[in-house]
């Protein structure tokens, strides 16, 4: 039975990663055909008098939950309100040179890249980052400008060759141009950028490394079906993590659903990743909200195991599943960050060390389940 259970969770193991790792080589958005110019940035009204026009650049993500409540809910509004005097250029950041390029533009503004999120708005001389400065304070710049005359695209060098000066209203791109170095003065370059870029990512090397351990470690005790025994405290140290664990998943779940900047601290750049694609399940479930369920049900389990001795084994297999499969899914996304999205973020490792220590104090409950019932055969 040890055999066939250990078996059963190496092919699942190696199902997942056939499944999912493919699928992080895909772009992640597709490129939006840009129209053709119809019109010049002036406009005329019914009198001959020009209308004063507000130009705006905003850079977004295709799959970002930031991005989408600005899209759908901030900008139609405005563009039904103010229509040809409010001009906007949508750019898509798909990669992440493009994502680079944005990080410079960023820092030509004084914008750290622990700062630097999309949605990132440019009007006049405001910068916007993240959906809640767009929504408070997008209207009232755009109120200010007009009654100043309007404002032209931005003047940013690093954009100069890339805005056209006969761009059509609500026009959108899907790719940044290259960043040429002579265009990155000392002052505009952020400082040290390699040190900032590379923040976190031996952390996540090593918490990698920890989860395969672990991972190993509980397959090789089925199979065995021996496992290093636990002190007493260990069996409360599990609903003292859970508890943690939910409270990491629930911060994780407000920043995603309520389209708010995380606190990140001095590691990793928390912001980019929660601004990513990957921060979503199939486009439209938070990743910490699936967690935040996941450290409900394991808390479930635990306490059915503990207090229903009728339900004891069920329950510790039931409980293992779950944190095994964790486990995994935390091994992937933590593959993501350093090498895919190339930011790290301190919640997301905190909670890969939580579910990987529940695995871990879950494997000796769940092993003698099975040993029992072998000396009872």
């Amino acid at each position: 039975m040890r055999f066939h259970l250990a078996s059963f969770l190496i092919l699942s193991l190696l199902l997942f990663f056939l499944l999912i790792f493919p699928a992080q080589s895909a772009p992640v958005g597709q490129a939006t055909p840009r129209p053709s110019p119809t019109h010049k940035a002036c406009h005329i009204c019914d009198e001959g008098l020009p209308l004063p026009v507000v130009h705006t650049v905003l850079f977004w993500m295709n799959g970002c939950p930031h991005c989408e409540d600005v899209i759908e809910n901030v900008l139609p509004p405005l563009r039904e309100k103010y229509r040809s005097q409010f001009d906007l250029l949508m750019i898509e950041v798909s990669d992440t040179r493009n994502m680079d390029t944005l990080f410079y533009v960023a820092a030509s503004h004084n914008i750290p890249k622990e700062q630097t999120g999309v949605p990132f708005l440019i009007i006049g001389d405001h910068v916007l980052v993240g959906s809640a400065e767009v929504r408070e304070q997008l209207p009232a710049l755009i109120d200010y400008y007009l009654t100043q005359g309007g404002v032209d695209w931005t003047a940013n060098p690093l954009l100069a060759d890339f805005i056209p000066t006969d761009l059509p209203a609500s026009s959108t791109t899907s790719s940044l141009p290259a960043v040429p170095e002579a265009d990155v003065s000392p002052e505009s370059e952020p400082a040290n950028p390699a040190a900032i870029h590379n923040n976190g990512f031996t952390l996540a090397g090593v918490i990698m490394i920890g989860m395969a351990i672990a991972l190993l470690y509980s397959i090789i005790s089925f199979a065995v079906g021996k496992t290093f025994s636990l002190p007493a405290w260990a069996e409360w140290f599990i609903p003292v993590l859970i508890l943690i664990g939910i409270g990491v998943a629930g911060y994780l779940s407000y920043v995603e659903t309520q389209a708010v900047s995380a606190v990140c601290g001095p590691i990793g750049d928390c912001n980019t990743v929660q601004t990513s694609p990957y921060a979503t399940l199939f486009g439209f479930l938070p990743v910490g909200v699936l967690g935040l369920l996941g450290y409900i049900g394991l808390l479930a389990t635990w306490l059915v195991r503990k207090y229903i001795l009728q339900l004891e084994k069920p329950a510790a297999i039931a409980y293992f599943g779950m944190a095994f499969f964790a486990v995994i899914f935390s091994l992937y996304l933590t593959y993501l960050e350093p090498f895919v999205i190339k930011a790290v973020c301190i919640w997301c490792l905190s909670s890969a060390v939580i579910v990987t220590l529940l695995l871990l104090l879950g494997t000796p409950p769940v092993v003698r389940q099975f040993s029992i019932s072998d000396e009872d055969e």
